[in-house]
């Protein structure tokens, strides 16, 4: 059962005018994004009932992640094989690919992310500084970072997740969240993106953050 305020979330994130070179994946004018919806309201569903105190925020969805699934930090094989070890994702559960996902590689930035949370058996929130795809204009099968106008449009969304979830603590994954984050006003820490070849760093700094609580 998706709750009220979830499908609420999706719908303002949906109504957003992102502009040329940055796609909208979860736009109601596009049929097909009608799947992407879906995913985001059962990642963010299983996530409430988890509980989470910290929000890692990364960049910005990728093409080969997010961009098709549209859940942050996910690929199309964490859609088809078995629940991970947080019991999340799997069969029966109701996820969906777009067809268009079968010729596109999975996304390993995303199966960083979770092979370092497994490692430190630690589940966080995940979520985009931009919570929309921007690309190279006219090149959708690209990855462009966002400007500082595209973060601060997804400024109101993380904000809201915090509130929704009570989280505690709000990490920026990145130095394009990191910026984005300040920009809003909030001094947070910042840790290693786990993108290109970035996971050692990334899971240092995680641990260096757990250590005061465990």
């Amino acid at each position: 059962m998706i709750s009220s305020s979830i499908e609420g979330f999706i719908d303002r994130l949906a109504a957003v005018e992102t502009g040329p070179g940055c796609n909208n994946l979860f736009d109601h004018t596009v049929p097909g994004n009608a799947l992407r919806r879906r995913n985001l309201a059962l990642y963010l569903s299983e996530m409430l009932d988890r509980s989470p105190k910290m929000l890692l925020v990364g960049e910005a969805p990728g093409f080969r992640g997010m961009g098709i699934t549209g859940v942050p930090f996910t690929n199309r094989t964490m859609f088809q094989g078995p629940a991970n070890s947080f019991g999340l994702f799997g069969p029966g559960k109701g996820y969906a690919l777009p067809p268009e996902a079968a010729g596109i590689a999975a996304e390993p930035t995303a199966t960083v992310m979770w092979q370092v949370l497994a490692e430190l058996d630690f589940l966080p929130l995940l979520w985009s500084a931009c919570p929309w795809h921007t690309h190279v204009p006219g090149r959708p099968l690209s990855n462009r970072t966002p400007t500082v106008a595209e973060a601060a449009l997804g400024t109101p969304f993380w904000q809201a997740l915090a509130e929704d979830f009570s989280i505690e603590h709000v990490v920026a994954v990145g130095n394009v969240a990191y910026r984005s984050l300040q920009q809003s006003g909030l001094d947070v820490p910042k840790i290693r993106h786990p993108a290109h070849g970035g996971r050692a760093g990334f899971k240092r700094g995680l641990e260096e953050l757990l250590a005061p609580s465990r």
